[in-house]
């Protein structure tokens, strides 16, 4: 039997440039699921070339036939006909045989997606911290920071320098591009008895919150300002009236990990990639 990927639609193309297609998985012209694949952005990003597997399904009576092999590798070859070097996708944390899949396929983990569901309370800080909006001076030498340490965590996983550091800029501008200002985006500093001790920068979205990035000031490291970042990004997002909070975690982030499955966060999916030989 012949495992096939038809297209459902013309190839879409975004104004920005980013492309788009739903395929009919077919076994000798019989469908038996659908894939959708993306690029996870258009010319204009240095990330252009990277592609993103946005669903891949299997029907129920086809399924632990190697259809769904066959269909990733089929959509492999179809992304790099767009010229793309590198593929993601994003596996829940709930499906087993998905994530054995992906990793037999050679797809390597890059992070967790971790939600935590939000109570009408919110939490209070530990005696003598609190939080306060970021000045524009402290978000441009943040942003400066952010840009180069977002960055590396693409060289750690095999992305060249260069590369890497125009693909943070890239998403930073996408993201912020009303710098500090930009809608819907908080930017706070937390305080120790008045000594600034760590940062955060929150997101609201719908009825949920989202974690783009927490640090500690290196030098007030291992003192238990993690876990008060991450309450007072728990009471802002109540206060906003969010009913989730979530985040992603890095692959080999342990303590971070640890730390937010104390505060009750839990593993909703499994980020990860395989750069296209």
């Amino acid at each position: 039997m012949t495992t096939t990927l038809r297209p459902t639609e013309p190839l879409q193309r975004t104004a920005d440039g980013a492309l788009s297609r739903h395929y009919q998985v077919c076994v000798n012209s019989r469908p038996v699921g659908a894939v959708h694949l993306s690029t996870l952005a258009g010319s204009g990003d240095p990330g252009a070339d990277v592609a993103r597997i946005a669903d891949l399904r299997i029907d129920e009576p086809d399924r632990g036939r190697g259809r769904g092999t066959v269909a990733a590798l089929a959509a492999e070859e179809v992304v790099r006909g767009w010229g793309c070097k590198r593929i993601e996708l994003r596996v829940p944390a709930d499906a087993g045989a998905a994530l054995r899949l992906a990793t037999a396929l050679g797809y390597v983990h890059r992070g967790r997606g971790m939600e935590k569901p939000l109570g009408a309370t919110a939490p209070g800080l530990p005696e003598g911290s609190r939080g306060r909006p970021m000045t524009e001076a402290e978000y441009l030498s943040w942003v400066d920071h952010g840009v180069v340490a977002y960055a590396r965590h693409w060289v750690d996983r095999g992305m060249p320098e260069g590369e890497a550091l125009a693909r943070s800029r890239w998403d930073h501008d996408r993201l912020l591009p009303q710098g500090r200002t930009t809608e819907n985006m908080r930017f706070s500093v937390l305080e120790q008895e008045g000594t600034r001790v760590g940062t955060i920068w929150l997101a609201f979205t719908g009825d949920t919150a989202f974690v783009y990035d927490v640090e500690t000031d290196e030098a007030f490291r291992g003192r238990g300002h993690g876990r008060s970042l991450m309450l007072l990004a728990e009471a802002q997002a109540v206060a906003a009236g969010k009913r989730v909070l979530g985040l992603n975690v890095f692959v080999g982030n342990t303590p971070a990990e640890r730390l937010y499955e104390s505060l009750g966060y839990l593993p909703v999916s499994h980020s990860m990639y395989k750069n296209l030989l």
